[in-house]
This record gives structure tokens, sequence and C-alpha cells, in this order.
């Protein structure tokens, strides 16, 4: 990701935080409802209680504010380029580790966690194709020691200008060159897929 980039992202949340404060719509999520219909989603790749667990893109952490509202205790560290996004979320979650960067500066050992998730954080058109989309999968797969699961905008359902969209097809292959266990679920959002990737 360029620097350029990376500030408009950083910019752009700081704004919608400052327009609408704690809320999915700071995110870019339309609603709750939606935004945990997707943690569901991840969280059916087999995440359970004690497991660790790296969110890529956490934003506010709400994904540990969901797995601990239905009894899943993770060891949770979640990631954000935004840091105005993280010391909110270090505010709600203080037992957390959150940490404010980019996932390719952050030196995490390989198969440091069991799950690594990532719930809407490649949708922004970065107008290269969707290649850092393919670099963040790769990367998210080496750090997991169980699998990966993660979610993208579907590209035979939405075309915006300002959004990233994928094909399904063409983001499997990717993942079937990491490995063979890979599964795609595309059936509980109209515009949405999951990938799930397990070891």
């Amino acid at each position: 990701m360029k620097l350029e980039q990376r500030k408009r992202i950083i910019s752009k949340h700081r704004d919608s935080l400052t327009r609408h404060g704690y809320s999915p719509n700071a995110l870019y999520w339309s609603n709750r409802a939606v935004q945990e219909t997707r943690f569901s989603i991840l969280a059916s790749i087999g995440i359970e209680d004690t497991d660790s667990l790296l969110d890529v893109g956490c934003g506010f952490a709400d994904f540990k504010t969901w797995t601990d509202n239905i009894g899943i205790n993770l060891k949770y560290t979640g990631i954000d380029l935004s840091p105005d996004l993280i010391d909110v979320a270090k505010r709600l979650h203080p037992d957390a580790t959150l940490i404010a960067g980019d996932l390719f500066e952050v030196d995490f050992p390989s198969s440091n966690f069991n799950w690594v998730v990532l719930s809407g954080a490649l949708n922004e058109n970065l107008k290269d194709d969707g290649a850092y989309a393919l670099k963040t999968i790769t990367r998210m797969f080496q750090l997991s020691n169980k699998g990966v699961a993660f979610n993208l905008l579907d590209a035979r359902q939405i075309q915006a200008h300002d959004l990233q969209s994928h094909q399904p097809a063409q983001v499997m292959n990717h993942c079937y060159t990491l490995t063979k266990n890979c599964e795609l679920c595309d059936d509980y959002l109209k515009n949405d897929f999951t990938i799930f990737m397990r070891r």
C-alpha cells in the first residue's frame, strides 16, 4: 500500500469517527446486524474458547465484543491502520493486544496465532486490481496455525469506483496455491463472500 493511500484511509476513518462516534457507521457498516452476520460466518470456521486470534483491520475490536458476548473468550490481538480507531478499541478492551499499524510492518512470528480473521478491511479501492488483498491473504495464512477466514465484496454483485470488489473464483485460485483446504461461502449477504482456509 502506498503512503498516500494509507494516509487517505487514516483520514477517512478519523472523519467518520468524528461524525458518527462509536458505531458501525463509523466503520462504513450499514448497521450492527450486518456487521454481526459477517462475524458469525467468520467464527463458523471453528473458532473456540481460549483460541488465539489476530483480527486484521480490527477497527473498534467489535469482533472481540461479539465473541465475548457469546461466551468465546479469545486470546485476542487486533491490528488496524487507524490509530484513532485503535484508541477507542483500547478503551473498550483493555485486556486485548491492540496495534496501530500495517500488517506487513509488525514482526509477528510465523504460525503465531490459531486463527487470523479479516472483516471488511480490504474494501478500499487501491487501484491495484486486488494485488494488495492477495498479498494480505498470503501473510494472514503465514501467521495462522489453524486457518484463516476473511470476507470480501463480491464483484458478481457490486461494482463501485470507490470500492474494491473481487471475483470469488479468482480469489479461491490464489488461496488454493497456499492450501487445498479452502471453502467458499457466499449465501449469507447479497454483496459479500467469505473464504475459509484451513491448515
